[in-house]
């Protein structure tokens, strides 16, 4: 019995895929474009973005007012209001720690408290009062003391102005930045007379 002889049929070849050169997928990926800031890109491990280093760009302030009161609370209010309009703050609870920060970050304006532990708001402008780099900060004294021989005092302690408390936030902000641009143009002691006017009732 013989056996039947196997049939070869030869299958049709698929076509073989090229794949790119690797050195043409490089050529056709899109190359960062010139131009864009270097800040941008990634850097090393744990650091996303690097801050840009031109100081042109940097926000532009109103002022830096350093706020000095022993309650927290009052601090608070002066700090959110005086953002709110455009203004970096410092903050003092007592008068030595504002003497301190008033050598060190020579603020634009200072809010000061009478009534404070150990050094009170008086011997604050007294001992600012006596070094020439802080001698010419203006002064806004902020107190419950609403006497007018208070304001007499902060007058000659050469302060510009007196903020009695419990104060309108938004009349404080305005205040600051009234006297704060004045005294840019010049007008310190046009300010001290118009306050001494008001004290006499002129």
């Amino acid at each position: 019995m013989s056996r039947s002889r196997a049939t070869e049929v030869e299958l049709p070849r698929r076509p073989r895929r090229t794949r790119p050169r690797l050195d043409a997928r490089r050529r056709d990926t899109p190359r960062r474009r010139d131009g864009w800031d270097e800040a941008w890109l990634p850097r090393a491990h744990g650091e996303r973005f690097q801050a840009t280093r031109d100081p042109g760009a940097r926000g532009t302030t109103e002022g830096r007012i350093l706020v000095v009161d022993d309650e927290s609370a009052i601090r608070l209010v002066c700090r959110l209001n005086l953002s709110n309009a455009g203004f970096d703050t410092l903050e003092a609870s007592d008068g030595a720690s504002a003497v301190a920060l008033a050598r060190a970050e020579r603020p634009d304006l200072i809010l000061l408290d009478v009534m404070l532990p150990d050094l009170d708001g008086w011997g604050v402008a007294e001992e600012l009062a006596q070094n020439d780099e802080t001698r010419e900060i203006p002064i806004l004294f902020l107190s419950a003391r609403s006497e007018s021989g208070d304001q007499r005092r902060g007058h000659a302690a050469g302060g510009v102005g007196y903020i009695t408390k419990p104060f309108d936030p938004l009349a404080m902000t305005n205040t600051v930045r009234d006297v704060l641009e004045r005294i840019r143009r010049g007008e310190r002691e046009a300010i001290r007379r118009e306050w001494k006017r008001l004290m006499s009732g002129k």
